[in-house]
């Protein structure tokens, strides 16, 4: 392999393109985190520098910072859904988000620990197995529960949902541009099955030995990206745009190109 030219993005005192006020420039922030296909699957996590997904709390949200919430509403407003699992919802709680649904896939049907309006319920998607809908119903209580919608799909022979069928399950449901929060083993999930169009991933300026790996413990095989798109704010935190080239996405128009 030759070498490769390398690029200068910053040093020293800081080079930069240009700055971009995460609040007012809203609109700008819309236009540089469009998704170029309605049907799209972008993971968008955060991690420390260590690669961890907790932050000293045991969370993501003491890695996280107002400009990555910004981001973070900026990237949930343009998809139809958020994706999370059942384990984040029981650690972090979740509320629902204000421009789009919130998925919640599980195979237990434990949601217990979320903080979800029953006024926003309507909103709410649960994706989960026939056994876990009843445990689904209590947990989430009644006023939420009779407002969700619950998608019952079948589970393989350990009882989980493949991602596949999940995806699936939602754009049928008409939910066709996605995003998955987390956690860590369902990002690992989509990534091991080739189901991913674009990793957003922000970096907090932190080392930590949290035991908590971005993706999880999935062992999946290499998958080249494409950085289309770095972000630096001011204080050292990273926002970048990885593409999937292999992914749903990059097969479909190398195949309608041959």
């Amino acid at each position: 392999m030759s070498l490769r030219v390398l690029h200068r993005v910053a040093a020293g005192p800081l080079e930069t393109a240009g700055t971009i006020d995460p609040e007012a420039d809203r609109d700008v922030l819309l236009g540089l985190y469009a998704p170029p296909s309605a049907t799209w699957l972008r993971l968008n996590l955060i991690a420390a520098v260590s690669g961890d997904a907790a932050g000293p709390d045991g969370t993501s949200e003491t890695l996280s910072n107002p400009t990555d919430r910004v981001v973070l509403g900026v990237v949930r407003e343009l998809a139809d859904g958020v994706v999370v699992g059942a384990a984040s919802v029981r650690a972090e709680g979740y509320r629902v988000p204000k421009t789009s649904r919130l998925v919640v896939v599980t195979s237990s049907g434990d949601l217990s620990g979320h903080r979800m309006d029953p006024a926003q319920a309507e909103r709410v998607v649960v994706v989960c197995p026939a056994s876990a809908e009843e445990e689904v119903a209590r947990t989430l209580g009644d006023d939420v529960a009779a407002a969700a919608t619950t998608l019952v799909v079948p589970a393989g022979d350990d009882g989980v949902v493949a991602p596949e069928t999940l995806l699936r399950r939602l754009r049928e449901h008409g939910l066709r541009s996605l995003v998955c929060e987390g956690g860590p083993s369902l990002a690992g999930q989509f990534l091991r099955d080739g189901l991913v169009d674009e990793l957003c991933l922000s970096t907090s300026p932190l080392v930590i030995g949290s035991g908590l790996p971005v993706f999880g413990r999935e062992r999946f095989d290499p998958s080249d990206l494409e950085l289309s798109q770095l972000l630096l704010d001011d204080a050292s935190g990273l926002y970048a745009r990885w593409l999937l080239p292999g992914g749903p996405a990059g097969r479909s128009a190398a195949e309608a190109g041959r």
